[in-house]
């Protein structure tokens, strides 16, 4: 008896990928979009400008937590309170809880609607504070655990 094996059909590959010059215009389109968590920790340690980071969740949730630093502007405040917290034409990133919330993608959309440049901070508080980086709150300034399954528990950026 013989037995022949056949390879199952890939689906990674039923969609071809795209020609490279259209994967470059892709991926350079969601940079000037979104900016990760490591970035913006990176950014605020070396003391680099150029950004205004906003914090786009409610009283509560900011009162639990939030990065230092960051300008409190809830999403629906935004086109009332803006102009007296971010100066005209600042660059701003906006983040809210985490993946699972589209609060940050809405504030970015309000903020280009006032003529900002703005990033979306992907992963929002949630992956801030699972990759250790410091939180504070009414009790002050803090660091949690690193996740291992977001950073390395070493510490050490992981330079992705």
């Amino acid at each position: 008896m013989t037995t022949t094996t056949t390879a199952a059909p890939s689906k990674v590959l039923r969609v071809p990928a795209a020609d490279p010059a259209e994967a470059l215009a892709h991926f350079r389109g969601r940079l000037s979009f979104e900016a990760d968590a490591s970035d913006v920790h990176a950014d605020i340690e070396s003391g680099a400008k150029g950004f205004v980071l906003i914090d786009t969740r409610s009283a509560e949730a900011w009162e639990q937590g939030h990065i230092p630093g960051a300008v409190h502007l809830p999403t629906d405040d935004i086109a009332e309170r803006a102009a007296e917290l971010v100066p005209a034409g600042a660059m701003v990133v906006t983040y809210c809880w985490g993946p699972g919330c589209n609060g940050a993608t809405r504030a970015a959309y309000a903020f280009a609607g006032l003529g900002h440049p703005v990033k979306e901070m992907l992963g929002g508080f949630e992956y801030w504070s699972r990759e250790g980086f410091e939180v504070q709150d009414a009790a002050g300034v803090r660091r949690q655990a690193i996740d291992p399954l977001t950073a390395p528990v070493s510490g050490i950026a992981c330079a992705c």
